[in-house]
């Protein structure tokens, strides 16, 4: 039975808004994995380490977080505060047993779709290699 991987992305409404202008069709159109399920937020500092590690709890095989580039968040520091939250999960994963590679940060430029669609990619690819999330027992 082929796995499909569950792959929930927290995204800075900066970094998806053009992206996300045109729509789940568009997105699909241009090679967006239906892997993928976008959670658009105001800030990805805002983002809290109980979140991420819910969406593990709540199914996900594999958590990303798109922020704006390190020195040129639009909030001054949220996308370096997600960075540290997600350094914490891939430690605590690692020390868990499972791989770190399950969660990933990347800061993209606002509105910059081609590397929008390559990380979501990129993340399905890794994910699939992956296989199922442990924490669910490997039932799917």
């Amino acid at each position: 039975m082929p796995f499909t991987p569950n792959i929930q992305a927290f995204c800075c409404h900066y970094t998806s808004q053009q992206t996300l202008a045109e729509g789940p069709e568009g997105l699909l159109a241009d090679g967006f994995p239906k892997s993928v399920t976008i959670h658009r937020l105001a800030c990805t500092g805002k983002l809290e380490v109980s979140t991420l590690l819910k969406a593990f709890e709540d199914g996900a095989d594999g958590v990303y977080v798109a922020g704006c580039p390190a020195d040129k968040c639009h909030n001054l520091m949220g996308s370096q505060r997600a960075a540290k939250r997600v350094g914490a999960i891939k430690k605590a994963l690692a020390e868990l047993g499972v791989e770190p590679e399950r969660i990933a940060m990347y800061h993209l430029e606002r509105g910059f779709h081609p590397d929008f669609v390559k990380v979501a990619q990129e993340m399905d690819e890794r994910i699939t290699t992956l296989g199922p999330s442990p924490f669910q027992g490997g039932t799917k």
